[in-house]
């Protein structure tokens, strides 16, 4: 990481930050000496993710659906480190089942955690980066939200309007403020693997060309150069990180 002096100091507040891809997110950018604020709804992982990365520089508990949450988080880390410089906005959840079977209360909790949660984070950092005249957003999506995929309508629904969200700020807070997004392909999570058993694993890996899922800390480092100085011609895109899932029939 030493590639990315520019990331050294910089404020960056990671939401969904105490597992997966938003954990291992958080510590490459601490491994580039900037200062992480965590944010997760997990009170119990997040001071865990604590303790055992005291390179951190700051935490929250958040539920990235209640607006007067995410605004407080803001402000924590407004009085902690005194702004926002760059923001990953990666809280999400997703349920497997047949779209006939999808409550309304599901798909409303879908929604608000991961389009709503998006919405509301990115506000909040904009209106500060507006004012400070630079600044980086970046906001998770998923393959699922560029093409249909079974068993997650809600789930897919959700990370299509990430993409569309990104694209819409990113033409209007340009040229001070850079948003994009990263779209995922199958990464090897604790909710991946939860939902999926090695049979289904093994299975899928058989349909990636890369023969794998990728690690978690592989989406880290795309969002540090993102944040980078080396991505700084780089706005309103939505980034596939696959292993050519998605590159055409395999």
């Amino acid at each position: 990481m030493a590639r990315y002096e520019e990331l050294r100091g910089k404020r960056v507040m990671i939401t969904g930050a105490a597992s997966g891809i938003g954990l291992a997110t958080a510590q490459v950018f601490a491994e580039a000496a900037a200062r992480v604020f965590v944010v997760d709804y997990n009170r119990e992982a997040a001071e865990r993710a604590m303790a055992e990365n005291p390179s951190f520089a700051g935490y929250c508990h958040c539920d990235v659906s209640k607006e007067e949450e995410v605004r407080r988080a803001f402000e924590k880390m407004d009085g902690e480190l005194g702004g926002v410089d760059v923001l990953v906005s990666n809280a999400g959840i997703s349920i497997r089942g047949d779209f006939v079977d999808i409550s309304y209360e599901q798909w409303k909790k879908v929604i608000d955690i991961n389009l709503n949660g998006m919405f509301l984070c990115a506000r909040e950092a904009a209106r500060r980066m507006a004012r400070q005249k630079s600044g980086v957003i970046l906001m998770t999506a998923s393959t699922n939200g560029t093409e249909g995929h079974r068993w997650y309508a809600d789930y897919n629904a959700s990370k299509a309007g990430v993409i569309l969200l990104t694209k819409s700020m990113a033409l209007e807070l340009a040229p001070a403020v850079r948003v994009n997004c990263v779209c995922p392909g199958y990464v090897l999570t604790p909710m991946q693997k939860a939902e999926y058993t090695e049979e289904m694993l093994a299975k899928v890996n058989e349909g990636i060309p890369m023969k794998r899922h990728a690690e978690p800390e592989e989406i880290g480092k795309l969002y540090a150069f993102l944040a980078s100085d080396d991505a700084k011609y780089i706005t309103g895109a939505d980034i596939r990180i696959d292993g050519g899932e998605t590159a055409g029939l395999y």
